[in-house]
């Protein structure tokens, strides 16, 4: 039987009898789904390109879970074969994602590797933007209906944000990754893999600060060094990197003098100056500051700490940022933890955890493949946010996508909010340490956006959209536009051409979209689309295609890409400060004690040379999320200061920013829930 005989097999038993239940029905679908899906793999098997036009789209578009549900998602193998990757260089993980090797990246070479294009967006509003949906919604188009190789890399969803305000993060519409139930729960565990080895790391840190506070260093080294059967001290092979850094040669630990066994078993950690702190990947605001040891068997060795969410955390940093394993390894072992009484950094190589946490990373490293609605493959690695940290999917994975797309491919690669945060730290930090160069940059825009930024009154969740957003107002688009205007100059700073897609609403007007393309025009982008794809898939993202691919094409060799600043010449705050007035527009900075105490220590520890994470709010280019538009003159206060030397970063604290969110009065978890006779998951958007 041909695929297409069994396709209308299936259509003709799809008309159920009236006496099955709504649940029978469901069943009955979900047997369906699955039964065209295998047919569906059969009858693509021939397609030189991974990718399928949509079909039989509703409107209007139903929500994106229900869309999502309806879809007929092709076996991940399929998806895979069709990018020539091997089963050696894979591991399945049910029918519909797969972990890839980490290894593939080391294939990229810079005769082989495809166009790089990264997507971010305006400052976001409450309205919402669709970057994520315009990066699905792009590879879509290049890959089903350009006939290009695409390939997507995008962030895993953090728990956080799912069960809070923004909900999930696999696109919307018919623009998004399948199945999105599986890409915004928990996906294949990676950010828990990230929490357990945070912990480890914490539990490492108040452990040996006990055991030290309770113990002389005779009976430290006993303990540290038992011997075996034959009485021999062995040194574990994780405890190796310490003594290279004391400079203690001799590997028998019965021949070190009680310097050198002091020196090696002391961290002397001072508790007020620990920095490592605990994670949870949860919206949990009274995590923010506690106080650890209360139990008796503490020994009163109480101190103050608190929660970071856990894509804040350091661990998920460096997953982002490097190379490979041995590269992670290594940088796992450079994360400092806290200063010790005499002034001296004190990391996890002397804590001796560095091996455990590199095991349990060990699945971690390898990005996840998953597929959009058209069956365009998409790959999922990392989850930093960028108001607290990086803000950017990881290295491994673009470069697995730059290799597997070859040459004349496509590598969209999405970068967390606007050209003040997200991009710009892709840039001085991502492409800083990748060495890879962006061929062409999308700034996503909206009508309803622009107004809120152009004047338009409050949007606030729960209450009506005010009519100011439904009806024609050009001159309330127009003065929204410096918004806008000013990521454009942000992102051609760096040597990238920028194209602009206006993801378009249905009560947008042709005179507000022309307000648009005229302001962005204006400040320099190559070029401006419309486009529809939530509504329509890639459909509605071609000509937003055909320019990016234009411009890449235009731009084949990146030869004006370049990073915002130098590290080695620029002290601390000079690099602060050049971040804060030429892409926040800031008068000056206002640098708190703290700060300044934090920039004095690590300077002195030899840190000052690092690049600059800034960790501020994301609703304005200003540190106060009221401040709309293009604010300009203001003072950027800096309220502390943060190490992240592993990842190869200071982060800035702007003002007060919590690094861990607090819960909504009604957070989305409301609508979440599970449908026990079909198993399906409900509510998630």
């Amino acid at each position: 039987m041909s695929a297409q005989q069994a396709v209308f097999k299936i259509a003709k038993i799809s008309s159920y009898p009236k006496s099955f239940s709504s649940s029978s029905t469901r069943r009955v679908s979900g047997v369906l789904r699955r039964s065209f899906s295998s047919v569906t793999t059969k009858a693509t098997a021939s397609m030189s390109l991974p990718g399928k036009k949509l079909e039989n789209i509703v409107k209007p578009v139903p929500s994106d879970i229900e869309v999502a549900q309806a879809a007929t998602p092709l076996r991940i193998s399929h998806v895979l074969e069709q990018c020539k990757v091997s089963m050696e260089e894979y591991e399945p993980y049910g029918h519909y994602k797969a972990k890839i090797s980490d290894k593939i990246s080391k294939k990229m070479t810079e005769e082989n590797k495809g166009h790089y294009v990264v997507v971010a967006g305006i400052t976001p509003t409450p309205l919402g933007e669709g970057k994520s949906t315009t990066t699905i919604g792009l590879v879509q188009a290049l890959g089903a209906h350009l006939e290009k190789f695409a390939v997507a890399c995008i962030r895993q969803p953090s728990m956080g944000p799912t069960f809070g305000i923004k909900g999930g993060a696999a696109g919307g519409g018919y623009s998004q990754v399948i199945p999105m139930e599986e890409m915004n729960m928990h996906l294949t565990g990676d950010i828990h893999a990230i929490g357990i080895a945070t912990n480890l790391i914490a539990a490492a840190v108040d452990t040996r600060m006990f055991h030290e506070n309770t113990q002389s260093d005779e009976a430290l080294f006993k303990r540290l060094f038992p011997p075996n059967k034959k009485g021999e001290r062995k040194i574990a092979r994780n405890m190796t990197r310490r003594l290279k850094r004391l400079g203690i040669e001799k590997t028998n630990p019965d021949e070190w003098s009680e310097k050198e066994r002091s020196k090696f078993v002391r961290l002397d950690l001072d508790a007020d100056k620990v920095t490592w702190r605990r994670v949870v990947d949860m919206n949990d605001r009274f995590l923010r500051q506690i106080t650890i040891g209360e139990s008796p068997t503490e020994k009163g060795q109480t101190r103050q700490t608190g929660f970071d969410i856990t894509v804040a955390s350091e661990v998920m940093a460096v997953l982002a940022m490097c190379t490979s394993l041995e590269d992670m390894d290594e940088r796992f072992g450079k994360m400092i933890v806290g200063t010790s009484k005499s002034g001296e950094a004190v990391n996890c190589d002397d804590l001796g955890v560095t091996g455990a946490v590199t095991a349990l990373m060990l699945e971690a490293i390898k990005p996840t493949m998953m597929q959009t609605l058209e069956g365009t493959p998409v790959l999922i690695h990392a989850g930093p946010f960028a108001n607290i940290a990086t803000g950017n999917s990881s290295v491994i994975a673009d470069k697995i996508a730059l290799s597997m797309v070859g040459k004349d491919g496509f590598v969209v690669t999405e970068a967390g909010f606007g050209a003040d945060i997200g991009l710009e730290k892709f840039v001085n930090l991502k492409c800083r340490s990748s060495g890879l160069k962006p061929n062409c940059a999308v700034i996503v825009a909206t009508v309803r956006a622009l107004k809120c930024h152009g004047g338009g009154p409050a949007v606030q969740a729960g209450k009506p959209l005010d009519f100011a957003y439904l009806e024609e107002n050009v001159n309330m688009v127009k003065d929204g536009c410096s918004n806008l205007t000013r990521h454009i100059e942000n992102t051609r700073s760096f040597g990238i051409p920028v194209v602009i897609a206006i993801n378009a609403f249905p009560t947008d007007t042709p005179a507000e979209h022309e307000a648009i393309r005229q302001a962005a025009l204006a400040a320099g982008a190559s070029a401006v689309e419309i486009c529809t794809h939530h509504a329509e898939g890639g459909l509605g993202a071609t000509e937003l295609g055909k320019a990016v691919t234009r411009v890449c094409e235009e731009n084949a060799s990146a030869s004006e890409f370049k990073l915002g600043y130098s590290t080695e010449d620029m002290s601390i705050e000079e690099k602060v400060e050049h971040i804060a007035k030429e892409y926040y527009r800031a008068g000056g900075v206002e640098f708190s004690e703290q700060a300044k105490e934090k920039i004095a220590l690590f300077t002195e520890q030899g840190f000052g040379h690092l690049p600059v994470c800034m960790a501020k709010t994301q609703y304005s280019f200003s540190h106060d999320a009221n401040m709309k538009g293009a604010p300009a003159g203001f003072t950027l206060p800096i309220g502390d200061l943060r190490l992240s030397a592993g990842a190869g970063f200071l982060v800035p604290l702007v003002g007060a920013f919590p690094t861990i969110p607090g819960l909504p009065t009604r957070p989305a978890y409301y609508e979440i829930s599970v449908d026990t006779e079909t198993e399906q998951i409900m509510g998630l958007s």
